[in-house]
């Protein structure tokens, strides 16, 4: 079925200062850290940011870095971050997250602009002590939150925060897909950072609590499928997240259910990434029961460009510019904490109050926006 299509749009370069990539007085160079499946992505797009001058591949594994020469210059290839930094003035890291801390620290102590890969680290306390250095040191330190730099996500966002769909009553995420199976972290530092940042993005919130469910199927230590549920108890909104290595369907869904209007953000369908569904349920009092309505289904336009160059260019931008990014390190903490009580959750089986981990500080909250005080709904 055909879907109408309005005239609104939404353009995720636009919400960034220099999102136009404005290249910088002088150029920049930057090192990659980790050239696997993520890190290959990040070497073709660094390469064609406006104002990167040069960009090195930086991998212990000799086969890999073989791999990137067609992508790579005569003499930019290293096996160690320490050989690489004096060739550098920046450093995107796409390694296992047990590593983003230790050469986190190695790069922002050296004065070089770090771009880390979620999650920030794998606990708050590592976030932290990332943020301290850079501070310290006056560089840039940005998190990979790719979604937030999505244009669809955008358009949910503003959706969600002028109210178009009415009252918020919850959002739900799916992330599923059969493996990748990883070696060193379960499906929720792996899949679940992508939802946590989208539904604090989307909400201009940072959840209170959280509960955590999760099953070891085919792994003794680590889980494969997991279920979160996020109080965002300040505006009275639950978010709702599943995650998992072990399904015969790949799914990134956003669903946001207001008392207007539902939409959905589907990262699969890049012909309709988001749909605007016309229905709701209101409690009849003439007849004591609910009433349903069933309005059209429309598709906005989406001025859609890969995230990740939105991304590295807002990274460039930030560097030059002294802007704070997007997805600084405070946004990376965010999530990180949220993580990290999801853990905990899972080894004690209980709701977990955020105040439990590591402390949030308040530069944590800045730039997050809060939808307008909701009605009071009433609810069965």
């Amino acid at each position: 079925m055909g879907s109408d299509l309005q005239a609104s749009s939404s353009d995720s370069s636009e919400h960034f200062q220099g999102g136009g990539g404005v290249p910088p007085v002088q150029p920049i160079r930057v090192g990659v850290v980790g050239v696997g499946y993520w890190g290959s992505k990040q070497l073709r797009v660094m390469r064609s940011t406006p104002g990167v001058s040069r960009v090195v591949a930086i991998d212990a594994r000799l086969p890999l870095l073989s791999g990137m020469s067609h992508l790579l210059s005569t003499g930019a290839g290293f096996t160690s971050l320490e050989a690489a930094l004096p060739h550098v003035d920046a450093v995107v890291i796409a390694t296992p997250p047990a590593s983003h801390v230790p050469l986190g620290l190695a790069a922002i102590r050296a004065g070089k602009h770090v771009l880390i890969e979620k999650p920030l680290a794998t606990t708050a306390a590592g976030a932290q002590e990332l943020i301290q250095a850079a501070k310290e040191a006056g560089v840039t330190l940005m998190v990979g939150h790719t979604f937030e730099y999505n244009g669809a996500v955008w358009m949910l966002r503003e959706l969600v925060q002028t109210q178009e769909l009415g009252d918020l009553y919850y959002l739900d995420s799916s992330r599923l897909n059969l493996g990748l199976y990883q070696s060193d972290v379960n499906v929720i530092f792996d899949l679940a950072p992508h939802d946590i940042s989208i539904a604090n993005h989307v909400l201009g919130a940072i959840p209170t609590s959280v509960r955590a469910w999760g099953q070891r199927h085919l792994d003794p230590v680590f889980e494969d499928v997991a279920h979160l549920e996020l109080g965002y108890d300040d505006i009275g909104v639950q978010a709702h997240i599943h995650v998992s290595w072990l399904d015969p369907r790949k799914v990134r869904l956003i669903t946001a259910v207001g008392s207007k209007k539902m939409a959905v953000f589907d990262d699969t369908n890049v012909e309709e990434r988001i749909r605007i569904h016309d229905k709701s349920v209101v409690r009849s009092a003439e007849n004591k029961g609910m009433q349903y309505h069933h309005g059209p289904v429309t598709s906005p336009v989406v001025r859609f460009e890969e995230p990740l160059a939105v991304q590295a260019r807002h990274f460039v931008d930030c560097m030059t510019t002294g802007a704070v990014p997007r997805t600084d390190g405070a946004n990376g903490l965010a999530v990180v904490q949220v993580i990290e009580a999801a853990q905990i959750s899972l080894a004690q089986e209980r709701k977990v109050l955020l105040s439990e981990v590591s402390g949030l500080p308040d530069s944590a909250r800045a730039g997050l926006v809060p939808i307008p005080a909701q009605r009071t709904a009433v609810r069965a």
